[in-house]
């Protein structure tokens, strides 16, 4: 008995042994798992036309991965940032770029701020399952207006243009202005559909347009500014609206050229017109107001933002998108309990409904994969000085 005894211990001895290796080896595997590290990559313009929005927003995403990392990570891994320079967005490049990065087995890919120039890095992105993210593309076609079936895995955590361009009309109108002039920039998608976002809801409103100019970038090729400002300077209206953007090098043109012909009719713009790196010096900018997602001149309400902001030096408020894109990165992770599958993380992403970031409440929709319902700032630049004035939040998304 004594014996049988001592064999039974040595039996009960083994396979406790045999218990705790396993469940260290699980243990190990599950760390080894939790550790591994979540890779974005990035794929951005570093002195290009879009340099003036991309830079930043990267910048502001790597101090906010440090911070969550610092904390943790997500679900106990690592956010891991690899960057790829598109190079101006030339589309063989941006295409390179996209490929480098997946094969490089990134889970994510961030892009480029307009739908236009991201087109090549989305596309491959897609067409691989991963889920494709812009910090600040602003219309409607990132997603399956553009890109099919496959667009399902794309968003933006920008501004749609159909809810910035109402709430410029609805800005607008708080003015006491009830006549517009709208001139458009036709260079990309974005600037055509704030402008006509900015009709829509105007029209809605009660307002009159008195006047529809168009125009295209020197960036672009475009030499027909001064046309545009002949024909507009013609028109007397309340405001004059637009939406186009400073490096592109139209901006200054427009509102040196009204201004030059005695003309201080006020002017709107989108958040492609942020910031103060554009400005002419003579005349001065003045009566020139825009909407974006944060003041970068040192008065947004929010504190963070402006600590935010003097760390990465931005040049326009887009740069909160940037953090923004990360937190909501994380939060659609935690709902889908830590995977990175493209489609279980794009169908989290549609889910969001005033999901909280740097930059606002954050909602998506089946229909909207870029973000509509954000509060704006409202900038005004007079005499080349640029303050925060006062906040719009878009009552209607009205359809273009």
């Amino acid at each position: 008995m004594k014996r049988l005894g001592s064999r039974a211990g040595l039996i009960l001895v083994a396979v406790a042994a045999a218990v705790i290796a396993v469940a260290a080896t699980a243990a190990a595997h599950t760390t080894a798992r939790a550790a591994t590290p979540i890779v974005i990559g990035w794929a951005f313009d570093s002195k290009g036309a879009m340099a003036p929005f991309d830079n930043p927003a990267l910048a502001a995403a790597q101090l906010r991965v440090k911070q969550l990392n610092a904390k943790g990570g997500v679900g106990g891994r690592p956010l891991q940032i690899r960057t790829c320079d598109t190079q101006g967005n030339k589309p063989a490049t941006a295409k390179a770029c996209a490929l480098k990065l997946l094969g490089g087995g990134a889970n994510v890919i961030f892009t480029t701020c307009d739908v236009d120039f991201a087109a090549p890095v989305v596309q491959e992105t897609i067409n691989r399952g991963v889920l494709a993210i812009a910090p600040c593309i602003g219309t409607d076609q990132m997603g399956p207006k553009r890109f099919g079936a496959k667009g399902k895995l794309a968003f933006s955590f920008g501004n749609v243009a159909q809810d910035e361009g109402s709430a410029m009309a609805q800005y607008a109108w708080g003015k006491g202005w009830r006549t517009a002039s709208l001139a458009t920039d036709t260079v990309i998608v974005y600037f055509k559909n704030v402008v006509q976002a900015f009709k829509a809801r105007w029209t809605q409103l009660g307002g009159k347009i008195v006047a529809q100019e168009t125009y295209q970038d020197p960036a672009f090729g475009g030499n027909n500014v001064n046309n545009a400002v002949s024909r507009l300077n013609a028109k007397k209206a309340d405001v004059i609206v637009t939406s186009t953007a400073g490096a592109f090098g139209a901006l200054g043109t427009l509102v040196s050229g009204l201004r030059s012909l005695g003309n201080d009719t006020p002017i709107i713009n989108s958040w492609a017109g942020d910031g103060s790196y554009w400005l002419p010096k003579s005349p001065q900018v003045t009566n020139y107001w825009f909407v974006t997602y944060a003041s970068v001149f040192g008065d947004d309400p929010n504190a963070a933002i402006n600590k935010l902001a003097k760390q990465v030096k931005a040049g326009t408020g887009g740069f909160v998108a940037g953090p923004a894109a990360i937190d909501g990165l994380a939060a659609a992770i935690k709902r889908a309990h830590g995977s990175t599958n493209g489609a279980t993380l794009a169908a989290q992403l549609e889910r969001f409904k005033k999901v909280p970031t740097l930059s606002g409440l954050v909602s998506f929709s089946a229909k909207l994969h870029t973000v509509f319902g954000r509060q704006y700032r409202v900038i005004r630049i007079q005499n080349n000085k640029a303050r925060f004035v006062g906040t719009v939040v878009a009552k209607v998304v009205p359809k273009i």
